[in-house]
């Protein structure tokens, strides 16, 4: 078949031209982010996650010289914010921060609209926080090992309050009565702040809060703390024994946030946000701030933080499953 030398000519022209204007384009990854990034927080303002997004937040917005919005969508313990990322278009537009508190609802059992492993991947893992067991004054244990002795004597009388049904909080205190073989009343509350309130006023014996809530009551005597959860003591607050050491060994329960955003966005996206979240918690100023609040500045690769969900999820299954825990 004969074919016109100009048609060859003009089409050899366009296939050059075509791969020359390819060469310098961006990737999509390269170019991420061109418009805003919705960051949503699972929790309301003030709460330790709002104020972890919104430091974040303004730290990346600095670093890309585009908007990072922070968007508060709570509800059922995380979940809402969950499930709103995971169906969210997988262009990496749409990040989360997410707890410990959701690879507890992830080991609950109880039916939750998205799988944590499955519809949603891991970017980073950003802090790390410690709690800090409070107790009344009024009750007569000065140390963990006392808590635990007269628990022992006085079955079912020690009340413990938590943020909620499920809250990190709570399975605290069953992974420490059920390591120490005693029983604690649970009393959920709305909330960290009224459960802290609760053990001030002694509507409860002792509860699990932060270590910034806690040491104004302390240094005022209306508050005991008798150890952390952390698995060593802090440099924060390295007076205090952790509660492995007063008694309970193996003992150990921490809060963490990180970031995660929908399974279907691609890797290079991934981990061009894990590597931006790294160096925005890291920052002198975002990492003053939040350890401020109790929290510890991380920085993992998306591969290490969902290892990391994925050991969560199953250390709080097997608590709930031989402990005998009801979530409902």
């Amino acid at each position: 078949m004969n074919t016109h030398p100009h048609l060859i000519h003009g089409v050899v022209c366009a296939a050059v031209i075509a791969f020359s204007s390819n060469v310098g384009a961006a990737t999509p990854a390269e170019a991420f982010p061109q418009k805003p990034v919705r960051f949503i927080v699972p929790f309301v303002p003030g709460a330790g996650t709002d104020i972890t997004t919104r430091a974040l937040s303004a730290k990346l917005s600095q670093m890309w010289g585009q908007q990072v919005v922070a968007d508060n969508r709570s509800g059922a313990g995380g979940a809402i914010a969950a499930e709103i990322t995971a169906r969210a278009d997988p262009d990496g537009y749409t990040i989360c921060l997410i707890s410990a508190g959701h690879s507890v609802l992830s080991a609950s059992g109880n039916p939750i609209p998205y799988d944590l492993e499955k519809d949603l991947q891991a970017i980073a893992q950003v802090t790390s926080l410690f709690y800090v067991l409070t107790v009344h004054p009024s009750l007569p244990a000065k140390s963990v090992a006392e808590l635990i002795a007269y628990a022992r004597a006085n079955p079912g009388k020690l009340n413990q309050g938590s943020s909620g049904t499920g809250a990190l909080q709570h399975l605290s205190g069953e992974m420490m009565a059920y390591k120490a073989g005693v029983k604690f009343t649970h009393i959920p509350y709305k909330g960290g702040a009224a459960a802290l309130a609760a053990t001030l006023g002694g509507e409860v014996d002792m509860s699990f809060t932060t270590l910034l809530s806690a040491r104004p009551h302390m240094q005022s005597n209306r508050l005991r703390i008798l150890g952390i959860t952390a698995g060593k003591r802090s440099p924060a607050a390295p007076e205090l024994p952790t509660i492995a050491e007063g008694g309970v060994p193996g003992f150990e329960a921490n809060q963490w946030y990180g970031v995660i955003t929908s399974a279907k966005v691609p890797k290079d996206i991934v981990n061009k946000l894990s590597l931006a979240l790294n160096a925005a918690v890291n920052a002198p100023d975002v990492a003053e701030r939040l350890m401020k609040d109790g929290s510890t500045p991380h920085g993992t690769t998306p591969a290490q933080f969902q290892m990391h969900i994925k050991s969560e999820i199953a250390k709080w299954r097997e608590l709930i499953k031989v402990a005998g825990i009801k979530l409902n």
